[in-house]
């Protein structure tokens, strides 16, 4: 799916944030944190997608469970968000539960903002102009919620991308992300430049789309994270080089990832998800082009 990639690193917060609540319910703190930091570790450097898709249900529970006793905490909302959007994206088995996943990770994105900017609770419906004033507001302390929120929504776009309503909100996500940049653009890794190469090349030229735009934005992206995070040259593929009908381009950049070591410490989960990806995309090469 469309955004996956960038969502899942985000992952590793939702189990730590699960495992320091129920630390806080019984176990002491130290013993919470550790266990949280090892299952974080334990995601993020798994290089078995099926084993991840199979435990992933019990997480959503666990998550659910923790929130409707917390419903006010703004750390397991934003992880919430993160991880339903996450399993909605990848692992859902048809487009109506991709479409419930999501819609609950953007339900609990937006309550994640509206816990510390009460203004945020009436953004449906807002104008943009007012919209984008207020997301000034939003300061470097709240960037994993504005991320969280940021992120869940455009899951849901994308898994409602055949509605021509959810098309027209993607000025606002797109102002969210912007916000992002503004904060920190080395935020995980660059991932935000990722986002918006995406959103940038959604379009042709003709339609208003801003491939030059994109291309500096994945460029920078492949930058910040060193090369490491493989997602990003397939987007840069898939995105923009596929838009651009350039294939040099595209068989280039899907033959790095497919020669790329997949162990890089807190990717190599999703580095394996873009090795599949990249030997479809380039199977897929000269029907394309």
């Amino acid at each position: 799916m469309l955004f996956v990639r960038r969502l899942a690193r985000r992952t590793a917060a939702c189990a730590a944030a699960a495992g320091i609540a129920a630390a806080a319910a019984g176990c002491s703190s130290l013993i919470g944190s550790v266990a949280s930091d090892t299952l974080s570790a334990a995601i993020l450097n798994q290089d078995d997608p099926e084993l991840i898709d199979a435990g992933a249900p019990a997480y959503l529970l666990l998550v659910d469970g923790l929130i409707s006793q917390n419903p006010q905490d703004q750390a397991l909302l934003a992880a919430g968000a993160q991880l339903f959007a996450l399993y909605g994206s990848r692992f859902a088995d048809d487009g109506e539960r991709t479409v419930a996943l999501t819609s609950k990770a953007r339900r609990y994105g937006t309550r994640a903002m509206c816990a510390d900017y009460e203004w945020a609770c009436r953004w449906d419906g807002s104008d943009y102009t007012g919209y984008v004033e207020q997301l000034n507001r939003v300061t470097g302390r709240d960037i994993d919620v504005l991320y969280a929120f940021a992120v869940s929504w455009l899951a849901h776009l994308d898994a409602t991308s055949e509605d021509w309503s959810a098309v027209a909100e993607l000025p606002w996500v797109e102002a969210s992300l912007r916000r992002v940049l503004e904060l920190d653009e080395t935020y995980e890794q660059g991932a935000v430049h990722g986002y918006l190469g995406i959103l940038n090349s959604l379009r042709p030229p003709a339609l208003g789309g801003q491939p030059d735009l994109a291309r500096t934005h994945f460029e920078r992206a492949i930058e910040l994270s060193e090369g490491r995070d493989l997602s990003i040259k397939v987007e840069y593929a898939r995105r923009y080089a596929r838009l651009m009908f350039d294939q040099e381009l595209h068989d280039r950049l899907l033959e790095d990832v497919l020669a790329a070591p997949v162990e890089s410490p807190g990717m190599t989960l999703f580095n394996v998800l873009a090795k599949q990806d990249a030997e479809r995309l380039l199977a897929s090469s000269e029907d394309y082009f």
